[in-house]
Parts: structure tokens; sequence; C-alpha cells
């Protein structure tokens, strides 16, 4: 074994099982990355967030936050529908997924005023 890769065997052997993400870090982590526009890192995050604890109604509005800037609005429904479920009453919530459906009738009212192209 070359020197380098014995150090590194060394270093990953002795350094232990590596610790398994929580829910509040991926939360955090993915609030940090929405923050800076990162949609993408942050709907990795929430995601994995909600894997990790799928009762919790906030990562589920931070995911159903992050799924309605990447236009996925089918998902972010299910996703804010979940969190109130979870948490009936949550204000916060509540806000985010009146102010969704708000921005979705009127994109649906939009796309049905608007003729279709014929080939």
């Amino acid at each position: 074994m070359a020197p380098a890769a014995f150090v590194i065997a060394v270093l990953l052997a002795s350094s232990g099982p590596l610790p398994l993400p929580s829910a509040g870090a991926e939360l955090r982590f993915g609030i940090e990355a929405a923050q800076k526009g990162l949609w993408n890192e942050a709907r990795f995050r929430f995601e994995r967030a909600v894997a990790l604890q799928p009762e919790n109604a906030k990562a589920l509005n931070d995911l159903a936050v992050a799924y309605e800037h990447m236009g996925e609005f089918e998902k972010a429904r299910k996703s804010y529908e979940k969190a109130l479920e979870l948490k009936p009453g949550d204000s916060y919530i509540q806000q985010n997924y009146d102010l969704f459906r708000e921005a979705d009738d009127k994109r649906t009212r939009k796309s049905r005023r608007q003729p279709t192209k014929k080939s």
C-alpha cells in the first residue's frame, strides 16, 4: 500500500463510524441553501429531513416551499397538505399554504385563458 493511501486508511479506521445526519441538521443546511438561492440543494436537504422524520411538519413545509420555487406545484401542494394534516392550526404553515394556493389558482386561470398553439 502506498504511504498516502496507508495514512488515509488509518485515519478512516481510527475515526470510527461517521455520525448519522439528524433531521434538524438537514433542515438547517437546507435553510442556508435556500437563503442562497440553491434550491436543488435545499430540496435535497429537506427531502432527507422528511425521510429521517416523516412526521416533521416543519420539514414538510420547507420541502413544499422548495418544490414551489422549483415549479413542482403538485408536489408542493401534497407537502403543504401533509404538513397541515400533521399540525393543523399552525399559522405559519397555513399562511404559506394559502399564499401557494392563491398563486396556484392564478397560474391555473392564466393557463386556461391562453389558447393552445396548433402545429
